[in-house]
């Protein structure tokens, strides 16, 4: 990923927030909390480019069943197949039109098809398009019926976008139950922080009837960051399992881990700001 504006400007700006957060704010809970904030506020360019980039190639991926379409549509008229490239490069493919002009332009200036079809699936950087380009490829290559390994080639990418949109209509109610299992795992773990381990830090060395246990005093404090750990932990990898799940890929899990993070890290640091435990 390279830096932009965008990136430099969040950077900025939550130093900016951190900087300021450490001269305005004494209590050391409430600057954590706004430290989290600046952090978070750095951070989101970089999670608005990542989802930004996946929904180009999710764009990239559905324009190129259209792109398949048409080039079917000119082949079967009885046009050749570079020829016919050549022709759909003036056609609207939102973010595939560059590619599309590219490889025209590259067959215009007298690449072989293998060629350009083989610049344009690593141009595009997309899994569904390179099988798809092997496919035509493989059978330019081969001498076949060209228009009938077209005409697979799009109804295969039209069922795949297919399948992929049940399956995310399919899973998301999973996605939200996920959401809401962890938000009542965050909710436990602070009712443990702020309520149960102070009553046994308070225990005493003077027992009832007689008996008498002697325990060693522990602060609140000493159990908060085992805690806090856990759940950072909990975070990364629940957001990870809901973008494998409701996506099929680790990486879309990212911004669901981002999400998980910055709702763990404002919760639990706007709760000790709130409820400062002595």
């Amino acid at each position: 990923m390279k830096f932009e504006k965008m990136h430099w400007m969040g950077i900025g700006i939550g130093l900016a927030m951190a900087v300021a957060s450490y001269f305005i704010f004494q209590q050391k809970a409430v600057f954590n909390f706004m430290f989290v904030v600046s952090l978070i506020i750095g951070a989101l360019p970089f999670l608005i480019s990542l989802l930004l980039g996946q929904g180009r190639q999710r764009e990239k991926e559905e324009k190129f069943l259209a792109f398949s379409r048409d080039l079917v549509e000119s082949v079967k008229s009885g046009t050749p197949i570079s020829k016919s490239i050549i022709l759909l490069r003036m056609r609207n493919y939102g973010a595939l039109t560059v590619h599309v002009r590219k490889m025209a332009n590259q067959l215009a200036l007298g690449f072989t098809l293998n060629q350009a079809l083989d610049n344009f699936a690593m141009d595009t950087k997309s899994k569904v398009i390179s099988r798809a380009v092997g496919l035509i490829s493989e059978a330019e290559r081969a001498g076949g019926k060209i228009e009938s390994i077209l005409d697979s080639v799009s109804k295969s990418v039209d069922q795949i976008e297919t399948l992929r949109k049940e399956r995310k209509a399919a899973v998301s109610n999973l996605v939200t139950q996920g959401y809401m299992i962890f938000i009542v795992f965050i909710v436990i773990m602070l009712v443990l922080e702020f309520k149960i381990l102070p009553l046994v830090a308070d225990l005493g060395g003077d027992g009832s009837a007689g008996l008498t246990v002697q325990v060693t005093p522990m602060s609140p404090d000493d159990f908060a960051m085992p805690l806090f750990v856990m759940l950072l932990v909990q975070s990364a990898f629940a957001g990870l399992v809901i973008g494998k799940i409701s996506e099929g890929s680790i990486k879309s899990g990212i911004k669901h881990s981002f999400i998980l993070l910055a709702i763990t890290l404002l919760v639990t640091t706007g709760a000790k700001a709130l409820f400062p435990t002595g």
